[in-house]
């Protein structure tokens, strides 16, 4: 479970009584993808014939730029998430991560889901033993991609759900 059981008001857009702005909403659905595309070689090298994964971020991409509604975007996301589900290991975690990202146009939340898979994928595909210090890089780098404009709102969200997260946003 990623979805906090209360939803925080500034992750609902205004036009479903939160705070959030269409434009911050675009850019946690950017980074999403950022983060599910970081990791996505890990899913493409080991099933190169199955695209749900990329599509599912591409659409998230789309949806941004007003070339796909909502539905299409979450639809692909849900694609990419019953791509993940016969696989193990971090081809199945780049998957969800994938998934996430496309969810994200459906409600902003799921932008830590995206997140957090692609962490549990890059410790998955790490040697023995060096697992947690790949999770660490990997948060490292997403947060270096974070835009300045939602920054803080992520790293407060990445904190108040870290716990419900798998705890891989401790680096």
């Amino acid at each position: 479970m990623i979805l906090p059981k209360v939803r925080d008001p500034r992750l609902v857009t205004i036009r479903r009584g939160g705070t959030l702005t269409d434009s911050d909403h675009h850019l946690l659905a950017l980074w999403a993808a950022a983060c599910a595309e970081h990791v996505l070689p890990l899913f493409e090298s080991a099933h190169a014939r199955d695209p749900r994964p990329r599509q599912a971020i591409d659409h998230a991409r789309a949806w941004v730029r007003g070339e796909v509604t909502m539905m299409e975007s979450r639809a692909a996301g849900g694609h990419a998430m019953g791509a993940a589900r016969d696989k193990r290991g971090a081809s199945r975690h780049a998957a969800y991560a994938a998934g996430q990202a496309g969810a994200v146009a459906h409600v902003a939340a799921h932008d830590l889901g995206a997140a957090a898979y692609a962490i549990k994928a890059a410790r998955a595909a790490a040697p023995d033993g060096e697992e947690d210090a790949a999770g660490r890089l990997e948060c490292r780098w997403q947060r270096d991609q974070l835009p300045e404009a939602i920054r803080e709102l992520v790293l407060d969200d990445q904190q108040r759900r870290n716990a419900i997260c798998w705890s891989v946003f401790d680096c």
